[in-house]
């Protein structure tokens, strides 16, 4: 029978994954942890740039299809890895810091759950709505045509994709970020080297295009679900895959982090689409430049995942143990450290912009308008950084009011300041820009007002 979340819990003994979490050195374990993260981030986007070219060799036809999907595809990789992900990960790490191990078993299996149901609905929306999406960004006859035959397969495994992503967060909130690494990571490498074979075809095997593409995108999902289903279920990890009766609280625990951080996700988006629609007024070569300085911003955000998922981990798991002023100092340590790599990347574009324009583009005005951009918000890139960072440290926390406030602003700011930039003032693409900046600025900094207040409240309450 299923035990109350509120009821006693069943000791354990503290394995080692979770005594470094709650007692290792701060920075050395931060960075270990974080290693096959950030291998796995690597091999993923080598994944896509992979396809990318796969896919361009079909023609200029096929790639636009594709190109249609894209933002979906990459809007259901951050719902289920980073935002719903990072509600599984908080959840049992939360569990397992308190020494609840019935509940973090429980968690696991309600996660389980959970991904099946958010891949059946991925589904469902792309086969039912995929057209008239698809039509609205653009795409009609022949592309519209290569979009759905890609579509179609891949969000036919979504669940796959979902269930994927949800096996390998539980793995990380128990502290073990090796094992999905090794797993992802090889399986993204035999992707790589099968892909071209399923388009292209080779010796008595047929090509099948744009679905070969798509095929062997969702091979990688059902393989990688498959081994990271199996290697729990063997109890060779701290949390075990046990089904149980379906119970509400449990649910709570994981939504209560993973919807708010998939409107968060959502938003981030907003955020990018909206200035976006600002530039371009500006022209074509005004909305190319920009769009390769959001690129760039996109990039980073995968960057400091690698060391976010750690931080859900570490955070959530001292939290769970009363422990917060060591998560405080967690969060502070991931997030300045994040601060300093996306600074660094922003000081150097800032510096050198055609280091990463001059890799998309050579049309002189495009490169203008992209000097103009990462001069003005490279610097604020810093920002960016520590406030993602601080994002997966409140995850931890359980608690996503204030990222959701963060982002807001962050929005607000841009669609006020730009209003005001170009109607009132004549300030052009340099005020633009300049308002993104101020944007990313305060994101980050209200960020950091919101760890600052959560910790302060949360040692006094545990004072009394």
């Amino acid at each position: 029978m299923l035990r109350s979340p509120n009821q006693a819990a069943r000791p354990v003994s503290p394995p080692d994954a979770r005594a470094r979490l709650l007692e290792g050195p701060i920075l050395a374990t931060l960075l270990r942890l974080s290693v096959p993260n950030i291998a796995l981030v690597g091999a993923q986007l080598a994944v896509n740039i992979a396809e990318t070219y796969f896919v361009g060799r079909l023609g200029t036809q096929a790639l636009a299809g594709v190109s249609l999907v894209f933002p979906v595809v990459m809007l259901m990789q951050m719902m289920s890895a980073g935002a719903m992900g990072g509600g599984i990960s908080s959840a049992i790490a939360r569990a397992l810091g308190g020494h609840r191990q019935d509940d973090a078993e429980a968690l696991a299996w309600h996660a389980v759950l959970i991904a099946l149901a958010l891949g059946a609905g991925f589904t469902i929306v792309a086969l039912v709505f995929g057209p008239s999406l698809y039509r609205l960004l653009g795409g009609d006859g022949a592309t519209l045509g290569d979009a759905l035959a890609y579509s179609n397969i891949v969000f036919g495994g979504a669940v796959f994709a979902w269930l994927m992503n949800s096996l390998a967060s539980v793995l990380r909130g128990s502290g073990d970020m090796r094992t999905p690494a090794v797993i992802l990571v090889a399986g993204a490498l035999v992707m790589i080297a099968v892909s071209p074979l399923l388009i292209f075809g080779a010796g008595p095997l047929p090509g099948f295009g744009l679905r070969g593409a798509a095929l062997a995108l969702v091979a990688y999902y059902f393989a990688g679900s498959v081994l990271l289903g199996w290697r729990i279920l063997r109890g060779a990890t701290l949390v075990s895959l046990r089904p149980c009766r379906p119970c509400w609280p449990y649910f709570s625990r994981i939504l209560k982090v993973g919807v708010p951080a998939c409107v968060h996700a959502a938003l981030i988006n907003t955020a990018v689409a909206v200035t976006t629609g600002f530039v371009g007024v500006y022209g074509a070569a005004a909305l190319a430049g920009y769009g390769i300085g959001a690129r760039l911003e996109y990039l980073q955000i995968p960057i400091v995942f690698g060391l976010g998922a750690t931080l859900v981990a570490m955070v959530g798991t001292n939290v769970g143990a009363g422990q917060f002023e060591r998560a405080r100092r967690i969060a502070w340590t991931g997030g300045l450290f994040a601060a300093g790599i996306c600074g660094a990347i922003g000081t150097v574009v800032a510096v050198a912009p055609r280091l990463w324009a001059g890799a998309f583009t050579r049309d002189p005005e495009v490169l203008a308008v992209a000097t103009q951009y990462f001069h003005i918000a490279g610097p604020s890139y810093a920002f960016l950084g520590l406030g993602m960072a601080l994002y997966f440290s409140f995850q931890g926390t359980g608690r996503m009011l204030w990222p959701l406030l963060c982002v807001s602003l962050r929005i607000l700011i841009i669609a006020a300041g730009c209003t005001l930039a170009t109607r009132a003032f004549a300030l052009g693409l340099g005020g633009l820009f300049a308002v993104t900046a101020a944007a990313l600025v305060a994101f980050g900094a209200m960020y950091a007002v919101g760890v600052w207040r959560f910790f302060s409240h949360a040692g006094q309450r545990q004072k009394k």
